[in-house]
């Protein structure tokens, strides 16, 4: 009997497996380390706790370097299981590169934040199209998910749409000038010492 549970049980694991591969997602976290990721400022503001990529210290950006598209990316899926502490802020960025100090200044940032007191929200892209209406609570998790398809983005949290939104021909960004789409890699902020934002199941689905 236990030879027989034994091999249904690996059986499972094995289709589940397939199953994960055959329907397109990639890990981008596994759960153990920051294989794959490198931090510019100040790397202390990253840290594996439990399974969880734990974000709380002072302004800093954690860049996806990894195998999965030689770490560029143009049309893809996201996904990502997110918890917000009281006053947090943070947010990911896609279609980025690795810069030193200060804020990503190439691609699209999609907010993370619920309480913090910047009135921008949580999955608002970040001086496009901001949302300001928190779509989750703190210290629940939630997934928020973006896909972008050429000029379009549509970001959700829980199966509901956030924003949805194409970029226009010459959008004017005199702000942010590299706020634009086109295709790079993704990174997770650090905003201040005073946030705590926890990542998990972070997943990328390549498009055509």
């Amino acid at each position: 009997m236990k030879k027989l549970l034994f091999t249904l049980a690996l059986a499972l694991a094995c289709s589940i497996s397939a199953a994960d591969k055959s329907d397109g997602w990639i890990s981008l976290f596994d759960g153990k380390s920051l294989a794959g990721w490198k931090a510019n400022e100040v790397p202390d503001t990253f840290k594996v706790v439990d399974g969880e990529l734990v974000v709380k210290g002072p302004r800093a950006h954690l860049f996806y370097v990894g195998e999965v598209q030689g770490a560029k990316f143009k049309n893809f899926e996201l996904k990502l299981d997110i918890k917000t502490f009281p006053k947090a802020n943070s947010g990911v960025y896609f279609h980025t590169e690795f810069q030193g100090p200060g804020w990503p200044a190439k691609g699209y940032e999609v907010q993370v934040n619920n309480t913090h007191g910047d009135p921008k929200k949580t999955a608002g892209l970040y001086n496009v199209k901001d949302n300001f209406e928190a779509p989750a609570k703190d210290g629940e998790w939630f997934t928020m998910h973006i896909k972008v398809e050429g000029k379009h983005v549509v970001t959700s949290v829980n199966g509901k749409v956030i924003v949805d939104y194409t970029e226009e021909e010459n959008p004017p960004r005199k702000a942010n000038p590299g706020r634009l789409i086109g295709s790079g890699t993704f990174a997770l902020q650090g905003h201040d010492p005073g946030s705590e934002v926890h990542y998990k199941n972070i997943f990328v689905k390549p498009l055509p």
